[in-house]
Formats: C-alpha cells, structure tokens, sequence
C-alpha cells in the first residue's frame, strides 16, 4: 500500500504562482510513477503532469505545458507541482497519484493509488 496526501492548495488570483506537494509513505517510493490529475466542476479527472522515478521522463497536459512543472525528490519520498501564470481554468481540486511503472501513464484508472485531493482556486 501506498498513502499519499497532498498540500500546498488554495485560493490565488490569476497570474499567481502556487506549489502543492505530496508526501507518500509505504512502499519504496521510487518504484513508482508519479502523477498530478485534476477535477473541475463538471468535468472528467485530467492528467495534468507525471514523472518516472528517476525524473528522466516528464509528460505534461498541453493545457499546462510552460506554465507548470513537476519534480520529486525521492529522498523526501515527496512529489511536487510548481504551478506558475495560474489561470481561471486551472482551478480544480487536484489529485496526487502513483502507479507501479516506469513509463509515462496518463489514463486515470491505470492508477493503483490516489491522494484525498487538494483544492487550487484562482480567482479573476
């Protein structure tokens, strides 16, 4: 098992820059791909960026691509989402993820585990 739980959410005006975290414990951390999902009103959860265990493989979602960037440190057994130019569309409750594999997975349900979500606001 893996428990994963995400920080850093809150409420900022467009333009702003926020940084959320997620902290795992359990198994080895570096085992797993790493990802961050987000869910806006009324729509499908979305791949928003994903790294493997070495950070050598990054993916983002078009949406967020310059703008955000994902690292982990997996000395901290951590994994982090610098989100910068924040914009309306990207308030969400985002999710934090991870997934037994070495390449890049951007489907939802191929994810084994899923933090409790924390919640990105940006106002206009």
């Amino acid at each position: 098992q893996v428990q994963l739980v995400e920080s850093g959410g809150g409420l900022v005006q467009a333009g702003d820059s926020l940084r959320l975290s997620c902290a795992a414990s359990g198994r080895t951390f570096s085992n797993y791909y790493m990802a961050w999902f987000r869910r806006a009103p009324g729509k499908e959860r979305e791949f928003v960026a994903g790294i493997n265990w070495s950070g050598g493989i990054i993916d983002y979602a078009d949406s967020v691509k310059g703008r955000f960037t994902i690292s982990r440190d997996n000395a901290k057994n951590t994994v982090y989402l610098q989100m910068h130019s924040l914009k309306p569309e990207d308030t969400a409750v985002y999710y934090c993820a991870a997934k037994s594999s070495t390449q890049v997975v951007t489907i939802a349900a191929r994810y084994d585990y899923w933090g409790q979500g924390t919640q990105v606001t940006v106002s206009s």
